[in-house]
């Protein structure tokens, strides 16, 4: 099984990689295809450059004979491109599509971040040093106990962190 991986893999050092629409090219029936390809990436670019908050997770499932069916990946994304539909439809027809019908059908086509990260708090030196003298000075009581050790436990842990 290796050898086989190993002579595949010295046959193809010396070749280049090649563009997919060379490929495409080469064959009959599959450059009958690239037309159609290079016209669906037109329209996205196009609907994209209308609505470009909206369409950052919309794709075109298919567009024949006058009507577009668009792709969302929720009901409330759908719900707020619906809103912009005739907005989307008057901008195309001007760049020379011709829409008759925009539909929309929610699934999930590719993974979408819509959560923003959450970006890691950290403290620094300073203040980890300002927590360990709180600790050490607050009163030794009942009251107090639980808060020292709290105070205590934020600071070994700052402290153990790779990054302080």
């Amino acid at each position: 099984m290796f050898r086989a991986m190993r002579l595949f893999n010295s046959l193809n050092q010396g070749r280049s990689p090649k563009v997919a629409t060379d490929f495409l090219k080469r064959n009959d029936k599959m450059a009958a295809l690239l037309p159609a390809i290079e016209r669906m990436a037109a329209l996205q670019k196009d609907c994209a450059a209308t609505l470009p908050s909206m369409f950052s997770h919309c794709e075109i499932l298919a567009f024949e004979d006058g009507h577009l069916l668009l792709s969302t990946p929720s009901s409330a994304v759908a719900a707020k491109l619906k809103q912009q539909l005739p907005k989307l439809q008057d901008t195309l027809q001007q760049r020379g599509w011709q829409i008759n019908n925009i539909r929309l059908r929610v699934q999930m086509m590719k993974a979408a971040d819509i959560k923003p990260q959450m970006r890691t708090l950290s403290l620094p030196p300073a203040a980890v040093t300002a927590f360990e003298e709180l600790s050490k000075s607050l009163e030794q009581s009942k009251q107090n106990g639980h808060l020292i050790e709290a105070l205590q436990l934020l600071v070994q842990r700052r402290r153990d962190r790779p990054d302080y």
